[in-house]
């Protein structure tokens, strides 16, 4: 199968278009995603983009998404009135021509929008300005092509989105069929009043005027070229969406009692206040404790039920939860409901990243190697004997040449011949060391190998350089994990994804004289799940106490696991991310079976950035691996 498709994802505007959907809209919950079109839902609480932009040069792309972002986090969440949209969605159900209406509403309340964003935000015209001549192009390509097609709505939108955006107030239209001319030409007056608009309800009632002329001359629109801007409108109470995102319910009873103060019984008891520097455990205190969940308000005033003194314990807890916080608002209990169900599906697994919430890591132990995998891998180590000598006596050369080079210029050791410091330097700097002791590999490694169905006839050269690297660090003393990584697709279901991880060695027994062996039963098997694996493995190298921790993962191509398309993409990356600010270095191992297309490089510079390794063939896999690890362990030297 081709791995590489040709929905790419680039990760590093995907995280600014994350960031920016965060910090607009004031909501650390709101994930972006791409989607067929722009719309905003607390809800499901994301924001996304459509996807017209992707395919784009980078300049009109970015422009795209980030006015998608724009138009959502400011306008329709702060600007748009929830009441006038229910009330609209609900009139035009009773037309004949609900697509066309929805998509009229859509583009017409986004045209007054914009004008919102860019006087709050002057820095966005330029940005708009590259959005409005794509689609001024793009809509002029599908009004030939729906002039072409007969379909006469379609062809009547892309004239109204023509007129309203064109840069003269009398546009032309040679293509277009004389009736859409007529109805275009009768509008005029009222599409003109979109740029006068001030609010969803001056846009709502152009837009029914707009349907009411047309629906007995029309049926509705074929294609989908704009989305209605809010998701689950229907669920919403209050006048716009910043509203329900800042919203606090009300109390569950609205009754009130009435206290007669003069009637109520008053007690006049002491009670004991804790304090640390009174604390006994071995004595017996009582103290007051609240407990109120919910009931009926009351008429009495917090400070007529009794008198109270400076360091009453039970009132400063009273005053201290009851005062108005200066930060976020934590009374929307809907908000907390909805964290606690989504903690309870994921588990113990939400660790491992939001697109592996179902994902299930399963352990396969590697068995004791055969007869055969034992000569196969003698035949292994054969070859890549030259690689390994080299690199090996290498990295001894270096060694020693720290051991034995001594340091100069110090304050304490052997007197130096040079004794001019003493008259030159305010500082006696004049003495040296020649025996410093050698410092120990202070390192580990973990080898991540796909073993995903792809890997069919790169798997054998990859065991190679997967013994290459065994033997090196075998013979330095340096622990190692070698594990196959893959999700198993026939076993797939909803809400289970198995994960299986296929332990060759394990950091504790990776010098054990006859586990080299083991490196054979690396097999091609089904899907792999990056993201989830590396997460799995950074967990193991996170408890290990050495300095230097690497992360090698050896690919043949992108994530591929259900559900995990391009998503898988981010979430991969996300997941080196996580590793390398914990001080982990992550390098990605590409390999190839032929030529490396620019594609495949973007995409491991997307999850891996520079660093990466590129190998156009699995036969030259020891001399690109020899070069790498050479420079990993000198840097752990």
């Amino acid at each position: 199968m081709n791995r590489f498709h040709d929905s790419k994802v680039d990760t590093k505007l995907f995280m600014q278009l994350q960031d920016l959907a965060t910090v607009l809209s004031g909501n650390p919950n709101l994930d972006f995603e791409y989607s067929y079109g722009s719309h905003i839902d607390l809800i499901d609480e994301r924001v996304t983009v459509s996807q017209i932009w992707r395919k784009l040069d980078q300049d009109t792309k970015e422009a795209g998404f980030k006015s998608d972002v724009l138009l959502r986090t400011i306008g329709t969440l702060h600007y748009s009135d929830i009441p006038t949209m229910q009330a609209y969605m609900e009139s035009i159900q009773e037309s004949d021509l609900p697509k066309f209406a929805t998509q009229l509403f859509a583009l017409l309340e986004d045209i007054r929008l914009e004008e919102i964003v860019k006087k709050s935000r002057p820095g966005t015209v330029a940005m708009f300005q590259k959005r409005r001549n794509y689609l001024r192009n793009y809509f002029d390509m599908q009004l030939a092509a729906n002039v072409t097609r007969s379909f006469a709505l379609d062809e009547l939108f892309c004239l109204i989105y023509l007129l309203i955006q064109a840069d003269n107030p009398d546009p032309n239209f040679p293509r277009a069929n004389e009736e859409q001319l007529t109805h275009l030409e009768q509008l005029k007056p009222l599409l003109y009043a979109v740029y006068e608009a001030t609010s969803t309800d001056e846009t709502a009632r152009i837009c029914e005027q707009i349907v009411f002329r047309l629906n007995r001359d029309y049926k509705d629109s074929i294609n989908e070229y704009f989305i209605f801007p809010i998701g689950h409108l229907e669920t919403y109470t209050k006048n716009t969406l910043f509203d329900e995102l800042t919203r606090t319910d009300e109390l569950v009873n609205d009754e009130e009692d009435e206290v007669n103060k003069e009637k109520s019984e008053y007690f006049d008891e002491t009670f004991s206040t804790w304090h640390r520097e009174n604390k006994n455990e071995d004595r017996k205190q009582n103290f007051l404790q609240f407990e109120l969940e919910q009931g009926s308000k009351t008429s009495m005033l917090g400070g007529g039920a009794r008198e109270t003194e400076d360091a009453d314990q039970a009132m400063a807890s009273i005053q201290g939860t009851s005062g108005e916080s200066k930060q976020e608002d934590y009374s929307k209990m809907e908000a907390v409901d909805k964290q606690e169900a989504k903690d309870q599906k994921q588990g113990s697994e939400s660790s491992y990243g939001e697109e592996n919430a179902d994902a299930v890591k399963l352990i396969k132990e590697a068995h004791a190697p055969s007869l055969e995998d034992e000569e196969l891998y003698r035949e292994y180590v054969a070859e890549i004997d030259l690689f390994h000598r080299k690199l090996a006596n290498t990295i001894k050369k270096t060694i020693e040449h720290k051991k034995t080079t001594p340091r100069k210029d110090l304050l304490a050791g052997r007197l130096s011949r040079n004794l001019l410091p003493l008259v030159l330097d305010d500082t006696s700097r004049v003495f040296y060391k020649k025996d410093e002791e050698s410092k120990e590999f202070d390192a580990v490694f973990t080898l991540l190998i796909d073993c995903s169905a792809s890997m069919v006839g790169k798997m054998e050269e990859t065991k190679k350089g997967i013994v290459l690297f065994h033997e090196v660090l075998k013979q330095l003393q340096i622990p190692h994990a070698i594990i196959g990584f893959w999700e198993d697709a026939n076993e797939v279901k909803e809400g289970y994804q198995p994960n299986y991880f296929h332990m060759i060695h394990t950091h504790t027994d990776s010098f054990y004289q006859n586990n080299g062996p083991k490196i054979m039963q690396l097999e091609p098997e089904e899907d792999n799940r990056d993201g989830f694996s590396i997460r799995v493995a950074l967990k193991d190298l996170e408890a290990r106490r050495e300095k230097n921790k690497f992360l090698l993962v050896f690919s043949d191509g992108e994530p591929a696991a259900a559900g995990y398309d391009q998503n898988g993409i981010v979430d991969t990356h996300l997941a080196v991310s996580e590793a390398r600010k914990k001080g982990i270095d992550v390098i990605g191992m590409f390999l190839s079976d032929g030529e490396i297309g620019e594609r495949e490089d973007v995409t491991m510079e997307n999850i891996y950035g520079r660093e990466r390794v590129m190998v156009p063939s699995v036969a030259e896999l020891p001399e690109h691996f020899a070069p790498l690890l050479k420079k990993l362990l000198l840097k752990a030297i």
